[in-house]
């Protein structure tokens, strides 16, 4: 304690003496100097900052981790380590904040004491999980819709290219297929099955409330480049995304409208904090391996296959004494790395995010890749006094870079890079002995000549920027505006040097360079309403109106007869042939979207819970009879837990009863359909689309029955729906019966196509000790899909490869689910001849009856039953988590075995394993059918990823909340499939009829581990 006492003296010469206190005004003024001198002398003297620190627990006496502590009124804080440690310094008499998601916010006042333990409360407001609905939020105990949410917590983890791969396997309903292991590579996603026959089945995907058009601007590839589309989505960063949320019945989609038949996930992205600028770090590292691929003969089984099978044939014209694995030469152990940084921080008026990220993947064929630079900045503002203008800003940059592998699933006798690989005798060297490349002919390919033959590489760049300025009318009353543009550029260049094939062809180089771009706006405005009535009636509402506009163009040139002088031809193409260059563009017609919907809800009592939605949709895409068509629905939720008579049960400590009704439409079908459509061609112009002035929408009608629960104070929640889906106006495009002018046009099927099932969903803790928790949880769906009143049928499922020549394997045709398999039965091998035999119409098998002519209808790609099962495991710093996903019930046609692994590539090229029966000698003349023998069971069970943690907490004063971990992504599958993988989709549409559940000479999967660290600065 400082002690001051202060005596007035007048001093003349040199003696001193006590004066009175003056009554002038000067001296006044001086005794108040005096006093506020002492004063801030006090003031610096007591302001000095003081350390306090302590402990932060829950309210059961739990440390807790990453609690945020700041000085209120200023940018000072820090946050708990991972023991619920802190150190603050700070000025005496401040208070500190403290504040962490599900528990109530707290402020303390520093008094005289260094040491201040902190006891927080869980707040049950903040722990009810919200769930983004489309154009606003609800609470989930006020959902009324079938809607499953996932949290950043709860995604997959490892080497994720796009955010559909986050959720697989994560909840019932959702199939998400990869179609390939190519890094970047095309996915089908689908929500409760099949609905469309001709129209795309893939959901909407909402991007912070962009609606995405499902489309990418990275041109594509034939003639024996690369063929995947890729992903999309690929241009997301997943480190950005803090939640999705997945609409699956019409209730819940109809807010969609005419985009909502197929479900819509919603995908939000993380948003700034208040508080000090805070730095997060992410990095990852590991390597990828091949999964598993279909079992060939060695060189040695080899040989005595050729003896067995070729014993008149000279074993000098295919046994070159070599012992070479082709796929193992193309094939590598590839490097993979993943890093993000994001920055976040502000005040209540004003928050940020910046973020980016970096990924090289590398891919486990040589010479393929993908590079992935993404950048994001997220704002939030608020502005006057009264804080009721907001703005949102926030721009996205992404830029992924690929280098492409000649896997081409198109390709017919003469095969792609894989089907080479598989079928190369093994006893044949794959390079000549002066080096160059082993050449035999043009169907027999040598798969290595053919890596650097090819060069193929691509470049997409992206920016979705929006802003939303909102101003609340009153506290109950909010507008909102949204602008927002999705601006893509693609440019794609690709090279063929003919002469490392075939070295006597070195003047037919070829090379292409392809462009597209892509363009989308949207305009929306919303006004919403939420108010407490009174303490038993809530309502909340929001109407809007939404104009959509999407554009996009490409045009390649591509030219041939280059000789190789050390430069890649699609730089010089002016030195081609002159005869040998083409071109080709094209210009979208106008694809535009204008909507009007409202929605209410209304909460009685918190017991009685009523949605209703309307939008009206008005599409350039339809006919000039049908433009604006009605998306209604209606739902209704009962809280069962709230009534008395459940009120305090301890066992049964929630039930919510749901029941939903809604239609939505389908409009993902080419712009311009309804119209009349020519092509110019060389000066000539021709049309290929005759209108129909009557062409209506596609719409889909669900019903919806739901029940959430939760047992013993939930340590048990799950939910079970039922539901029926009827499509009905089948959009399909329909080549005109002659003697009309050739062309196409567009109609509505009669007919309808039925998805019904049942999803089951439960999570329950299994074990909790302070140091100790594990958690399991499981989703299973069931699923029939049934077409019926469909007129005639329609064929799709190119099935390809050597003999298989314009051959289709499915129909979309009544009393059959969707893409049912119509094939030949195949009934063994008849020993007397060596050939198969198929089954004919009187029932009976005989090797004289035409595969081609006797079809039946012998089973479906489409999955009955879907399940997800996953677990966590803590136990102090240690965590782990294991993520499987599995489907059953389905049938997959194995084209690769069909016509690259038969027994007629005996005695030059290698063969399937599994075809290799000495039981029963088949012929090698026996061809290939398009038959049951190459059906399989499409059954698997697969340990999708599975991570190890340790948290390692606070390191010093600058690493806060370390983490590391190592994850295994594609772990194993088991399955009796004998092809690359189950979870495959080769793209086999014909006339863009949709194909599911083919597979041919892939982009093989991949096994990866990695190695991660995370932290906060």
């Amino acid at each position: 304690m400082v002690n001051l006492s202060l005596s007035s003296y007048r001093h003349y010469g040199g003696s001193a003496e006590k004066f009175k206190p003056q009554k002038d005004g000067l001296g006044k003024i001086w005794s108040y100097l005096l006093m506020l001198s002492f004063l801030m002398i006090c003031g610096q003297l007591f302001a000095q900052d003081v350390t306090i620190t302590g402990q932060v627990n829950d309210a059961k006496g739990g440390s807790l981790p990453g609690v945020s502590i700041t000085v209120k009124g200023t940018t000072r804080g820090t946050t708990t380590d991972m023991d619920g440690k802190y150190s603050i310094a700070v000025a005496p008499a401040s208070v500190l904040q403290f504040s962490f998601i599900g528990f109530t916010s707290k402020e303390v006042t520093v008094g005289s004491e260094t040491k201040i333990d902190v006891a927080m409360t869980d707040d049950a407001k903040a722990l009810e999980e919200v769930v983004v609905i489309g154009y606003g939020t609800v609470q989930k105990k006020d959902l009324t819709g079938s809607v499953s949410s996932l949290q950043s917590k709860d995604f997959n983890k490892g080497v994720i290219t796009s955010p559909d791969q986050l959720i697989q396997g994560r909840t019932p309903g959702v199939m998400v297929i990869n179609n390939t292991g190519q890094p970047g590579g095309a996915a089908t996603v689908r929500i409760r099955g099949n609905s469309s026959i001709r129209a795309g089945n893939n959901p909407l995907f909402v991007l912070d409330g962009i609606p995405l058009s499902g489309s990418s601007a990275r041109p594509g590839g034939s003639g024996g480049f690369g063929s995947d589309g890729g992903n999309p989505l690929a241009y997301l960063n997943p480190s950005d995304i803090a939640s999705m949320d997945i609409l699956k019945d019409a209730s819940a989609t109809a807010i969609y409208g005419s985009r909502g038949a197929n479900g819509v996930v919603i995908i939000t992205t993380k948003r700034g904090a208040s508080g000090a600028p805070t730095v997060n770090f992410n990095a990852s590292a590991g390597v990828s391996s091949l999964l598993r691929r279909p079992e060939v003969l060695s060189a040695d089984e080899f040989r005595a296959a050729a003896k067995y099978y070729s014993p008149d044939v000279d074993p000098n014209s295919y046994d070159f004494k070599g012992n070479v694995n082709a796929f193992d030469e193309i094939t590598r152990v590839a490097p993979v790395q993943n890093y993000s940084v994001a920055v976040t921080g502000g005040t209540d008026n004003g928050k940020y995010r910046v973020s980016a990220g970096y990924m090289d993947q590398k891919g486990i064929i040589q010479n393929s890749d993908l590079k992935k630079y993404t950048a994001s900045l997220n704002t939030n503002f608020k502005f006057l006094e009264s804080k009721k203008l907001g703005l949102d800003f926030g721009v996205l940059f992404t830029q992924t870079d690929e280098n492409i592998v000649p896997i081409d699933v198109g390709r017919g006798a003469d095969g792609n890079l894989i089907s080479m690989a598989l079928a190369w005798n093994p006893t044949r060297p794959l390079k000549n002995q002066d080096g160059s490349f082993t050449y035999i002919n043009q169907i027999t390919g040598n798969p290595l000549a053919n890596l650097y033959a090819y060069k193929d590489n691509a470049t997409v760049n992206t920016i979705v920027a929006n802003i939303a300025p909102s101003f609340k009318i009153t506290n109950d009353l909010e507008y909102k505006f949204i602008y927002s543009v999705t601006r893509q550029m693609g440019i794609r260049k690709g090279r063929l040097i003919d002469g490392i094939v075939n070295q006597n062809t070195t003047n037919n180089g070829f090379a292409f360079v392809g462009n597209n771009q892509e363009t989308n706006q949207q305009l929306t405005h919303t006004l919403s309403y939420n108010k407490q009535i009174n303490p038993s009636l809530s309502v909340n509402a929001v109407a809007g109106y939404e104009f959509l506009s999407y554009a996009n163009s490409w045009n390649t040139v591509n030219a041939s007869g280059f000789p190789n002088v050390g430069l890649d031809f699609y730089d010089y193409l002016d030195y081609s042939i002159i005869n040998n260059r083409g071109a080709d563009s094209y210009r979208s017609p106008t694809n535009e979207l204008q909507s009007f919907f409202v929605r209410a809800g209304v909460n009685l009592l918190d017991k009685y819970l009523f949605t209703g939605t309307i939008r009206r949709d008005g599409s350039t895409k339809f006919g000039e009879n049908n433009k604006y068509a009605n998306f209604p629905a209606l739902a209704f939720a009962w809280n069962v837990s709230n009534e008395e008579f459940l009120k305090g049960n301890t066992t049964l400590n929630n039930l919510k009863v749901r029941v939903g009704w809604g239609k939505t439409g389908n409009r993902e079908f080419p712009s311009g359909a309804s119209r009349d459509r020519y092509i110019f061609e060389t000066q000539s112009v021709r049309q290929v689309n005759y209108g129909n002035p009557d062409l209506k929408w596609e719409s889909s009608e669900t019903i919806n029955a739901g029940i959430d629960f939760g047992l013993f104070q939930s340590r048990i929640v799950g939910s079970v729906d039922f539901f029926n889906k009827k499509t009905t106006d089948a959009l399909f495009e329909r080549t005109i019966a002659q003697p009309a002018p050739n062309g196409r046009v567009w109609v509505n099927l009669e007919g309808e196509v039925v998805n019904r099932g049942v999803e089951l969903a439960l999570t329950g803790t299994v074990l909790e000790t302070k140091d100790f928790t594990w958690n399991v949880s499981a989703n299973a769906t069931f699923l029939k899909n049934s077409v019926s009143g469909l007129p005639g049928f329609y064929e799709t499922a190119q099935l390809r490869g050597q003999g298989f020549s314009g051959v289709l394997g499915q129909r979309m045709v009544s009393g059959q689910p969707l893409n049912v398999w119509y094939l030949a039965k195949y009934a063994g091998i008849d020993p007397a001849t060596g050939t198969s035999m198929y089954v004919g119409a009187d029932g009976n098998a005989s090797t004289s009856v035409d595969p081609a002519q006797n079809k039946y209808y012998v089973g479906s790609p489409n999955p009955k039953t879907l399940l997800g099962i996953s677990t966590d495991v803590t136990y102090k710093k240690f965590s782990a988590v294991v993520n499987m996903n599995g489907a059953f019930g389905h049938t997959l046609f194995n084209n690769t075995f069909a016509t690259v692994l038969g027994i007629n590539n005996m005695p030059n090229r290698n063969m399937a394993k599994h075809f290799y029966d000495t039981n029963v000698k088949e012929s090698t003349s026996n061809s290939a059918a398009p038959s049951t023998r190459y059906l399989e069971k499409g059954d698997f069970m697969k340990l999708s990823n599975m991570t190890l943690s340790y948290r390692v907490g606070n390191i010093g004063k600058a690493f806060k909340n370390m983490n590391i971990s190592l994850t295994g992504q594609n772990l194993f599958v088991l399955t009796k499939y004998r092809g690359f993988d189950p979870e495959v989709n080769t793209d086999g549409s014909n006339n863009d009829i949709p194909s599911l559940g083919i597979e041919y000479v892939p982009y093989p999967s991949a096994r990866t581990y990695m190695l991660g660290v995370n932290f906060s600065l």
